[in-house]
């Protein structure tokens, strides 16, 4: 029996996470449960993850990494998958009707924020595809690629379109890759469903905007349009996976895992990073896709969420409102609903990571205080090297001049706080004070505001 086309896309990702995020909030809806688990019935999977959230550490990591491991596909099934159907699941997704703007590209937390204040859908050029995998060890990435290669080939020799980042992080999804590899694909050609919708549903003298995500990774070539990425964007650089630290050491052994440093295949070159950087050679359909296309370039999809939250604060100022709140999002845990509903200001974070609470920090220092700063945390359910423990998360909250807390973290569980996904919209939705939700964002505002930052590049070709 063929396996329905949108069951190979795994629903904890980045992308669909995010698709499904701003695609609710275009009917309007929220996210009941964040990031995950569509269709879920609340109560019930809260209770169930706070359950989890108890049980000893062994079992509580062994149930997480299970949830995942029921979406990844079987090597064979591969060969079966075809990208436009995949394409056609993506656009079923938002309301058909007339957008004067709409995004395609490079995924974001703070670009989902933009789209959802333009009225705009996103379309994807990224999904990750999990693929089961029995035998090999985590920590030996050379083992993954081995055991699947023959699955990614017969996939893209299907699918001349798509090109396949096989991705292996056993820092941040030490607990999913146990029984699974991960294989990003990016469409490098425009998928039928994405044109059909484009002529359909852009308005006309709209504006197509394409997310342009410059960041990169070194990369193994398999093949044309196959290549091997070992480690990711997060709490370690491209030469600390490769090389190995101290700190990579201890971690190894905290999990008695038999290395002491990932064996992996020697890099011979770069490319766009498997879950954000945008494959270039996508530009060109963009581009003949639309009379006016936009470009929206950064250098990672973190280096968006300044100029989108001053972006919000302006706005609000514009309307009346405060613009004295902050939410601090992390990952697949963003709610463009709420966030509007309750008149914060986002700030999206890519990881749980010292990175990104230098980010955030970086952010609060050169900005006018806010009165509440409410911050939630994805948690990936092991102490892996980079992450920021949850005290010093705490130096964030500090910096409110009224109220800082966490929403929906219990710190005390963090980083194995799997409650955390349906904890999080519980404590949104109990905020006090809400706004009525506003009329779309006029794109000539947004377009000047971005034309004038340092840290974002905008572009236009093509007339109105």
């Amino acid at each position: 029996m063929r396996k329905p086309m949108h069951k190979y896309a795994a629903s904890f990702d980045s992308a669909t996470g995010m698709l499904r995020a701003l695609s609710r909030y275009l009917r309007g809806r929220d996210v009941p449960m964040l990031g995950q688990l569509p269709g879920a019935v609340e109560p019930l999977v809260s209770g169930a993850l706070g359950a989890a959230n108890r049980l000893p550490r062994g079992l509580a990591e062994r149930a997480y990494a299970m949830a995942g491991w029921t979406e990844a596909s079987a090597p064979a099934k591969l060969a079966e998958l075809r990208s436009d159907p995949l394409a056609e699941w993506i656009v079923g997704h938002y309301p058909r009707r007339r957008y004067p703007v709409v995004f395609a590209g490079s995924a974001s937390g703070a670009l989902v924020h933009l789209a959802a204040a333009l009225g705009a859908p996103w379309l994807p050029q990224t999904l990750l595809l999990p693929v089961r995998q029995r035998g090999g060890h985590p920590d030996a990435p050379r083992d993954s690629l081995r055991l699947v290669r023959p699955a990614g080939e017969a996939m893209l020799a299907a699918n001349p379109d798509l090109v396949l980042h096989h991705m292996h992080d056993a820092n941040q999804d030490r607990l999913m890759i146990g029984g699974m590899s991960y294989f990003r694909i990016k469409w490098r050609r425009l998928p039928r469903a994405y044109r059909d919708f484009l002529q359909d549903c852009l308005a006309p003298g709209g504006t197509l905007v394409i997310s342009d995500c410059g960041l990169r990774w070194p990369t193994t070539r398999i093949g044309e349009r196959y290549v091997f990425q070992h480690g990711a964007l997060g709490g370690l650089t491209p030469g600390e996976y490769r090389t190995g630290t101290p700190e990579i050491a201890r971690y190894l052994a905290r999990h008695g895992s038999p290395y002491r440093h990932w064996d992996a295949p020697e890099p011979d070159g770069d490319g766009p990073e498997a879950e954000w950087g945008f494959e270039p050679e996508l530009l060109d359909d963009l581009r003949e896709a639309a009379p006016r296309t936009a470009q929206l370039s950064f250098a990672d999809p973190e280096a968006l969420s300044p100029a989108v939250a001053d972006l919000y604060r302006s706005w609000y100022d514009k309307r009346g409102l405060p613009g004295d709140r902050l939410l601090a999002e992390s990952f697949v845990l963003l709610e463009p609903w709420w966030t509007l509903r309750t008149g914060s200001v986002p700030f999206w974070m890519v990881f749980n990571g010292e990175r990104s609470r230098q980010a955030l920090l970086s952010y609060l220092d050169r900005s006018e205080p806010f009165d509440e700063i409410r911050l939630t945390l994805f948690s990936h359910g092991v102490e892996s090297p980079g992450i920021a423990p949850i005290d010093a998360w705490r130096e964030a909250l500090g910096r409110a001049g009224k109220i800082g807390v966490f929403a929906g973290v219990d710190p005390r569980a963090f980083p194995r706080d799997f409650a955390v996904f349906a904890r999080t919209h519980r404590d949104l939705t109990r905020m006090r004070t809400t706004y009525p939700m506003p009329l779309a964002m006029p794109l000539p505002e947004t377009e000047d505001a971005l034309v004038a930052r340092e840290d974002v590049t905008w572009t236009v070709e093509g007339t109105v």
